[in-house]
């Protein structure tokens, strides 16, 4: 009987052993509403309607990517469920869709929302809730102000940088310079201005002959272009959105304008722009930018390049590949997968945050060699470098070396 005892007390033991390890594993996981065992429940807003509608592949390319992700057995194993919502660019629809995701849908956070004024309407709200405004999909330097806003981050290069880099091109290349300013009018817009100013200094007064903004609401920007003309500007700086880049293009060669031409990289897409601007009207354009390109067959052989494409074929077969928009929501869809990956069993919003500003050279293979990204709790601006490139033919040539430019919040 001693014997039997002792087996009893030995397997009691043992099951105490195991029930104790197990509420400790338990106890390591740590949840905020949004994600469980098996769930991290992710928000999105994007225009998929409206004057900014071109940008809406960004959000279906992200949805292919994560059910590519959920395919392969999840994030620690976990599914992602993304829930994307439209706003038509509207930002009292924004704020109305943020509600939404944070208080009805009950997500983790959001995730790469577009537009400057769409996000500027929910910053303050994200902030108060402290859920994470993650991976914005916009370049303002606002999003780098991690002491106010700390619950707010950008992924992409931000605009004040970007135009600064024209702006020393300018003064190095083209000093007596005559330039023509066409911008959105709004957060974006002006921030871009904003850097183009700050790079050219002292000179920006007599180098800059025109500031002309457009509305969204406008349905063409033609008058905005023959105005622009008139001036005898021999240099067009264009910050527009998609629809407006490609209108700016076309009447440039209707009126037979043709000033050394800057397009913003946020409209720098063969598929969006460029195609629909038609190949001949868009010779020479410059921009700059921090992705390889689809259409460059510099990237035919590259293995991050062959990635993307099978990504494509299988997963988004109906997505433009031309299309700028579908490397930008894959690139930042793997930096996302990082975050959540770094973040193990601790899935709390805090945590979140914690990993997206711990990122140390992470790379995507869809970034440009040599740009890396890198955040810290002092910085919330993870891709600071660019490279300037000029359409030629049916593609973007990239020259000159990578340049970083950053510009705080």
């Amino acid at each position: 009987m001693p014997a039997v005892t002792g087996k009893l007390a030995a397997a009691s033991l043992a099951l105490a052993l195991i029930a104790a390890s197990a509420s400790t594993a338990s106890a390591q996981k740590k949840y905020d509403t949004g994600a469980t065992d098996t769930e991290i429940k992710i928000g999105n807003i994007m225009p998929y309607s409206g004057p900014a509608s071109a940008y809406g592949i960004i959000g279906r390319t992200e949805a292919a990517y994560f059910k590519k992700i959920n395919e392969e057995g999840g994030i620690n194993g976990r599914k992602i469920n993304y829930i994307s919502y439209d706003d038509a660019y509207s930002p009292p629809k924004t704020v109305e869709q943020a509600r939404k995701l944070v208080e009805s849908d009950e997500v983790l956070f959001i995730f790469n929302s577009l537009g400057t004024p769409p996000n500027s309407a929910i910053q303050k709200y994200m902030n108060s809730k402290k859920v994470p405004q993650l991976f914005v999909a916009t370049g303002a330097t606002k999003w780098n102000d991690p002491q106010n806003f700390p619950w707010t981050m950008g992924w992409q290069p931000n605009y004040q940088s970007e135009t600064q880099i024209y702006a020393k091109w300018l003064l190095k290349n083209k000093p007596d310079a005559k330039i023509a300013v066409l911008y959105q009018n709004d957060d974006y817009g002006k921030d871009y201005l904003k850097g183009l100013k700050d790079g050219l200094g002292a000179k920006a007064a007599s180098m800059i002959v025109i500031e002309e903004s457009y509305e969204t609401s406008e349905p063409t920007i033609d008058n905005h272009i023959v105005k622009l003309k008139s001036t005898g500007a021999d240099v067009f700086m264009n910050i527009t959105t998609p629809k407006f880049a490609a209108q700016a293009i076309k009447k440039n060669s209707e009126i037979g304008w043709k000033p050394l031409h800057f397009l913003n990289n946020v409209s720098a897409s063969v598929g969006s722009v460029m195609k629909p601007a038609g190949f001949e009207n868009g010779q020479d354009i410059i921009s700059a930018d921090y992705l390889k390109d689809v259409s460059d067959p510099a990237w035919n052989n590259d293995p991050g390049m062959k990635e993307f494409l099978a990504f494509m074929t299988k997963y988004f077969p109906e997505g433009d590949k031309l299309d700028k928009g579908t490397i930008v929501g894959y690139a930042v869809a793997q930096t996302l997968v990082q975050v959540l990956k770094q973040c193990g069993d601790n899935l709390t919003r805090e945590n979140v945050m914690k990993q997206a500003a711990n990122l140390k050279d992470f790379r995507t293979e869809a970034l440009l060699p040599g740009v890396k990204i890198n955040t810290s709790p002092t910085d919330f601006a993870p891709i600071s470098q660019l490279q300037l490139e000029k359409f030629k033919g049916e593609k973007w040539e990239l020259f000159g070396d990578v340049i970083s430019a950053d510009v705080g919040g």
